[in-house]
């Protein structure tokens, strides 16, 4: 098999695995109760959402412009800016549906084990790969310099950040806010790997996607919050 036909067939067991963990985990029963075209407008906008936000930094970086269609069909895409797009959309369509049922907790196991089968497309297709290492696990990705193997690191990342929402789950504890804790989890860990990876420095010794790690992190934190404190309130005037 050619790299390219691993990473495809990679990433349809991906997305198989996503939609295999969805049907099997217990059902959300207030987003079951919504209307079947007001559930798939979510699941779309969360689609289109990360389609584009995993491809906006790739089509900005084009000399050609990103209003250049080969911007936004050339190879490239990146997980950080992905989540942030499609965390974005569910929400501006939650809201304009007027949906308050809460979903994220659908999708953080799915997605935890779908983003762990995802990586091993990267690590066969030879793309993603962290800096030179003398480490025993190096590996060459056809250039002759041993490299860290970063898709393998984040690919045991997910898949222990699964076991732990599967945890989390059965103790039945941040029932709304496991989704949060995935995607926080997942910056900072993002955040500190990009330490391994040969990506250039922007502001302030940073790298592009350290930056957009601090904001799904800070934005994921902050929404954590506001949820905590519409909880208390509304258990206030539950018990006036």
């Amino acid at each position: 098999m050619t790299p390219r036909l691993f990473y495809t067939s990679f990433m349809i067991l991906a997305m198989v695995v996503f939609l295999a963990a969805r049907r099997l985990q217990p059902g959300n029963a207030a987003l079951a109760a919504l209307p079947w075209w007001k559930r798939l407008a979510l699941a779309l906008a969360a689609f289109v959402g990360g389609a584009f936000g995993a491809k906006m930094p790739f089509a900005l970086a084009k000399q050609a412009g990103w209003l250049d269609e080969s911007a936004w069909l050339s190879d490239g895409k990146t997980i950080t800016t992905g989540f942030i797009g499609a965390y974005l959309a569910v929400e501006l369509a939650k809201i304009a549906l007027g949906v308050r049922v809460k979903t994220g907790d659908t999708f953080a196991l799915p997605l935890a084990l779908a983003m762990a089968v995802g990586r091993w497309g990267c690590f066969f297709n030879g793309c993603c790969y962290g800096v030179e290492t003398g480490l025993p696990w190096g590996v060459n990705f056809g250039d002759g310099i041993r490299r860290h193997p970063t898709q393998i690191y984040e690919s045991l990342f997910h898949f222990g950040m699964a076991l732990i929402l599967i945890e989390i789950a059965r103790r039945d504890v941040l029932r709304y806010q496991r989704l949060k804790l995935y995607l926080i989890a997942y910056g900072i860990y993002r955040f500190c790997t990009e330490f391994i990876r040969p990506e250039p420095a922007d502001y302030a010794g940073l790298t592009f996607y350290q930056w957009a790690a601090l904001v799904l992190v800070l934005g994921m934190t902050i929404h954590w919050l506001i949820d905590a404190r519409l909880k208390q309130q509304e258990a206030i005037l539950a018990a006036a």
